[in-house]
């Protein structure tokens, strides 16, 4: 699983059976600093509300068939989720009880 933007959409005039009523959706991978990373590609919209510019985290090879409503069309890639905010503060202090419990001093 991974953050993307979607760029765009795509146009199909003909789906194979089970794609019908799934928009597809170009996305632009992101690094973990939210920066473009890599090409972009077509993702199928199994939340069917992903929209132009948002974030979104992407699943890819048979994940992916698993999220849509009929299971195992071809799909490499699908959005399952929209981001609505990233909260970028670590997940322990260093300094906190909860983090000296995990690493052994």
């Amino acid at each position: 699983m991974r953050f993307a933007r979607v760029i765009g959409n795509l146009v199909a005039t003909h789906k194979v059976a089970g794609l019908e009523g799934v928009k597809l959706l170009i996305v632009q991978p992101l690094n973990s600093q939210r920066q473009p990373d890599g090409e972009s590609y077509v993702a199928a919209d199994s939340t069917n509300q992903a929209g132009d510019g948002e974030l979104v985290y992407v699943i890819a090879s048979k994940e992916a068939a698993f999220s849509l409503a009929k299971t195992f069309v071809p799909v490499d890639a699908a959005i399952v989720g929209i981001v609505d905010d990233v909260d970028d503060r670590p997940l322990y202090d260093a300094d906190s009880v909860a983090w000296k419990v995990f690493v052994k001093e």
